[in-house]
């Protein structure tokens, strides 16, 4: 914490209230260490008014104790490091506040210290590069993308959203895409069928996804198995709508749910007959849904999937589940969605 007690004066012949800042008691020495946060003095502090204008850039440690400021809104932020780019072992902490100054009065904020990016840690069996020799992984965010040898132990750190791990050889294979966000931690096991835990072949197999939390950080654990039997890749054990909602870029998969309505728009869908377009669906955990934020949008290509679900032509479909196969796509109409199908079942 800054030992000086001087005051940034800003605008003082007009300056009508206060704004002290410090972090939250509970942040102390032996939760920085075990998180390894980098000293709060180094923190890059910004404050600004509503209008946007610095009022002080810099150091954490090197700011005043408090500033003198015109009664108004003002936005307060730290952060640990700047972060545009993937990088490993780069995690970012700090905190973003809007506080209002009351004239005459004192504005205290309570700075606490979240993990501002995401991260990816792959745990990859020794013997997959045997099983997929000439090939290399990336990871893939908005911002670039990172080497991950079959040898790396850290954890890459990426901006909050989409993120994907591809497999280049003589031809590029996305393994998965995750959307994740601020203090994500997605720690993924990737083997093949061959080596799977447990593995004397397919039925030993023990693909799945397991939640974790901690009290700083959501560390998210999946085991990725290439040849297997995954989630999605049989009727038996096809996605949920809110699975497939979480899961984009997932391929040539089954997800199950019940049709509810269509005539799809960036900002809307149609739940009752009569319906005018043949082009689109959606469909929803239960057949009673009505609100398209919880989704999962349908393209029909021209060809017989269409012919036989679109509900122009069949109205009695509405409220039936349907087993769909295609890829999972992160919007479509605005929601997450399914395209190019290739199969299909009615119940």
């Amino acid at each position: 914490m800054p030992s000086c007690n001087e005051m940034l004066q800003y605008d003082n012949e007009n300056a009508k209230g206060e704004i002290v800042l410090r972090f939250a008691d509970e942040f102390d020495a032996e939760t920085k260490a075990a998180l390894n946060i980098p000293d709060t003095n180094n923190f890059i502090l910004s404050v600004l008014d509503a209008d946007g204008k610095s009022i002080y850039e810099g150091k954490y440690g090197a700011a005043p104790v408090s500033f003198l400021t015109k009664a108004g809104t003002y936005t307060v932020g730290v952060k640990s490091r700047t972060f545009s780019e993937p990088l490993f072992d780069a995690p970012q902490f700090g905190d973003n506040q809007i506080v209002t100054v009351n004239s005459g009065e004192t504005a205290s904020v309570v700075l606490n210290c979240y993990q501002l990016n995401s991260g990816v840690k792959l745990t990859i069996d020794p013997a997959f590069p045997e099983l997929y020799p000439g090939t290399q992984l990336y990871l893939k965010g908005s911002d670039g993308r990172l080497m991950y040898s079959y040898t790396e132990k850290r954890i890459a750190y990426f901006n909050p959203g989409t993120v994907s791990l591809v497999m280049e050889g003589k031809t590029q294979k996305t393994l998965f895409t995750r959307v994740l966000s601020p203090q994500q931690i997605l720690s993924v096991r990737l083997s093949s069928e061959e080596s799977a835990p447990g593995g004397d072949g397919p039925s030993q197999t023990t693909p799945g996804i397991k939640i974790t939390v901690d009290t700083s950080r959501f560390w998210i654990s999946e085991n990725i198995v290439l040849g297997g039997s995954t989630p999605g890749g049989e009727v038996s054990s096809a996605y949920s709508v809110a699975q497939a909602r979480e899961f984009s870029g997932g391929e040539d998969v089954w997800v199950y749910g019940y049709i509810v309505g269509g005539d799809l728009s960036s900002s809307k869908c149609s739940f009752d007959a009569p319906f005018v377009s043949r082009s689109n669906l959606v469909i929803a955990g239960k057949s009673t849904c009505r609100n398209k934020d919880i989704c999962l949008s349908v393209q029909l290509a021209k060809g017989d999937i269409r012919d036989a679900l679109n509900l122009v032509d069949h109205e009695d479909l509405l409220g039936r589940q349907v087993f769909l196969k295609g890829d999972i796509v992160q919007s479509y109409y605005g929601i997450p969605g399914l395209q190019s199908l290739t199969g299909y079942q009615l119940r």
